[in-house]
């Protein structure tokens, strides 16, 4: 198998200020943190996850799970390609499997990904043993390595830890698009005293408060960082979009010539300006932009 130093990782990622006077009005420095030039195909947040994971299963085949859009099965796939890794993506939605793929998972197909589709009340409890190990047995995979949604696990959790240790002393507060939250609960961990991580979450629900703090305690042991959530940028819940969020994704790509990947990071840079315009942070701090992944078709193929 070929080894992860083998795919060069551009690490640290880039950390660039960019000029925005919706911020400098507001005396507010905005940085952006480019992980989404770590890799071509292993974007953003999902290298960090994955790395970890992918080194733990010592080149057994990997199963995994995401809806039809996921970023994470879009990434586990190529992985799997780029270093000879069988890989199965179960995918939420079982009536999926009698239509035409869409784009993102034609990709993972293309790139080998075995795909099985599951009803969605069966999805719901895909972590619970009896499920987990049924659903196994049909993809004819027990004795894969099992990475969960969105890669969020220990492993995941302690692989973004070194994100907020590349930030450490760089910004007064880090913002990041949050959907398992796995990012967020490494991310904090990982800043010194001082800083605070501000996770946007691109999902509807409020779950994900738990959600951080149930990753942080089977990591760490116990709470981590200082950490807060802004529910109010969901814009319709996850893969939703409004043609506000669109033209805003578009005029902040001509003003700063920044692909802006729209069910993440765009939601997160929507809700950074309005906080600032909201006076929500003092004058002279920095923010920092984790830029967790780019457009799908800015996706090298």
């Amino acid at each position: 198998m070929t080894s992860l130093d083998a795919l060069q990782p551009n690490l640290p990622s880039p950390l660039h200020h960019i000029e925005d006077e919706r911020f400098g009005r507001r005396g507010v420095r905005l940085m952006v943190k480019r992980d989404d030039l770590i890799h071509p195909e292993l974007v953003g947040n999902k290298w960090r996850k994955l790395a970890p994971n992918l080194r733990a299963a010592a080149g057994r085949q990997v199963v995994t799970f995401g809806g039809a859009y996921s970023n994470h099965l879009r990434a586990t796939a190529a992985a799997g390609r780029l270093l000879g890794l069988p890989t199965i993506g179960v995918v939420r939605g079982e009536e999926l499997a009698d239509r035409p793929l869409n784009p993102s998972l034609a990709r993972c197909a293309a790139d080998g990904m075995r795909l099985r589709f599951v009803a969605r009340s069966t999805y719901r409890h895909k972590t619970d043993p009896e499920t987990l190990a049924a659903i196994l047995r049909t993809a004819d995979a027990e004795d894969a390595y099992v990475v969960p949604e969105g890669g969020s696990n220990s492993l995941a959790v302690r692989g973004c830890q070194e994100l907020g240790e590349e930030l450490r002393g760089r910004a007064d507060v880090v913002a990041l698009a949050c959907g398992t939250g796995g990012t967020l609960a490494g991310l904090s961990a990982g800043l010194a005293p001082g800083q605070r991580a501000l996770g946007v979450p691109v999902l509807r629900g409020g779950f994900l408060t738990a959600e951080v703090h149930a990753l942080q305690q089977r990591a760490f042991g116990g709470p981590r960082g200082d950490w807060s959530l802004d529910d109010r940028f969901h814009f319709g819940g996850y893969a939703r979009t409004t043609p506000e969020l669109d033209a805003f994704a578009e005029e902040f790509e001509q003003r700063h010539g920044l692909p802006v990947e729209r069910l993440y990071v765009a939601k997160m840079l929507y809700g950074l300006v309005t906080l600032a315009e909201e006076g929500a942070f003092p004058r002279g701090a920095t923010l920092a932009a984790v830029i967790t992944g780019a457009p799908f078709a800015a996706v090298t193929t």
